[in-house]
């Protein structure tokens, strides 16, 4: 397995800056359950040798299996300055909208690390000027150390609570898809309309 981590470290490393922020999402296009948002403050001046060594093998988290997830979760949880994580619920993403709804939870996790954050980055996205001074990052979550470390907490995080929610919604199979669109799960929403934590703003035609 590639370690990825040292070069993300270093991406971050080059802004200059002690402390470094990074924020990142989970379920953007997920027909059920949460948007979850998550912030992780680095801090370049303690990440140092052993303390860093966790982290080798930090990278985007659509390219880590499960179980990589789970052991970089730590790894961040125990490396990281301070980890905020927030999760959207469905009727929110309805009322507000979705990418309104992400903006605002990815601007919410950058507030909440500044300061002492002397840079924020963000994966993709804009946040407008209520925001932190921020950068955003293409394929942030590839480059970055703090955004990719936000990708991992935000995934894992939201997994657990797709698990959570298949006890509460057995039929619908969420521990296995998490809430994304497979046929499967559109053949159960057909079959017995959506739950609770589906997201009917969605144009999806399972809905139909």
């Amino acid at each position: 397995m590639k370690r990825t981590g040292q070069r993300l470290l270093k991406f971050d490393r080059n802004l200059g800056a002690r402390f470094v922020a990074g924020a990142d999402e989970a379920g953007r296009g997920s027909l059920a359950g949460p948007l979850v948002v998550a912030g992780v403050l680095l801090d370049y001046a303690a990440l140092k040798e052993h303390r860093v060594r966790p982290l080798a093998y930090l990278n985007d988290s659509k390219q880590c299996s499960e179980e990589r997830r789970e052991e970089l979760f730590h790894a961040v949880l125990g490396c990281a300055e301070k980890v905020v994580v927030r999760a959207i619920p469905a009727g929110d993403i309805d009322r507000n909208g979705l990418h309104k709804s992400n903006l605002a939870g990815l601007r919410a996790m950058l507030q909440a690390l500044s300061p002492p954050a002397d840079a924020c980055l963000v994966d993709g996205f804009r946040l407008g000027p209520l925001a932190p001074e921020h950068t955003a990052v293409v394929d942030g979550d590839e480059k970055s150390a703090a955004i990719a470390a936000a990708s991992i907490v935000a995934k894992v995080t939201r997994d657990r609570l797709m698990r959570r929610l298949d006890a509460l919604y057995p039929a619908y199979g969420f521990a296995q898809h998490v809430g994304y669109i497979t046929p499967g799960h559109s053949a159960v929403v057909r079959e017995r309309g959506p739950s609770a934590v589906h997201r009917l703003s969605f144009q999806a035609l399972c809905y139909r």
